[in-house]
């Protein structure tokens, strides 16, 4: 199937949503699991394909700029999985193997990058794991 650009940056929006969830799942967001966003839109994301935002940037900085956004606003962790849970059904097509790889890769590290995994963090990677199969 074709995928539009409306999707993919949905697609990537939505998952600046979900890695948004999983780093306040326990309160706030740390510099650290920032950083490990940051990092992997750069090393991984930006590769994934050549779909590009309204503006010619890679559609793949919608992570980032969804993510930053997310942070002055205070939606909780489930708000945020529910919004990427909805688009996820909405648009199955849109995640492929890579994708779905790739998101729990950098749902995972995040999870991690702050003083290991917490019971909240650990609930919401088992949804993710479990959507995303």
């Amino acid at each position: 199937m074709q995928h539009t650009q409306k999707t993919m940056n949905g697609l990537y929006q939505n998952l600046g949503k979900l890695f948004y969830a999983v780093a306040i799942c326990d309160g706030s967001v740390h510099l650290k699991e920032w950083d490990k966003v940051k990092e992997l839109v750069k090393e991984d994301w930006l590769y994934v394909d050549d779909f590009t935002d309204r503006y010619g940037t890679d559609a793949a900085n919608q992570i980032e700029i969804v993510f930053d956004g997310l942070m002055e606003y205070s939606k909780t962790s489930e708000e945020c999985f529910q919004e990427f849970k909805d688009f996820y059904v909405e648009h199955p097509h849109a995640f492929t193997e890579e994708i779905k790889h790739l998101a729990r890769k950098t749902a995972n590290a995040i999870a991690n990058s702050f003083s290991g995994r917490n019971k909240s963090e650990l609930i919401l990677m088992a949804k993710i794991s479990m959507l995303l199969k």
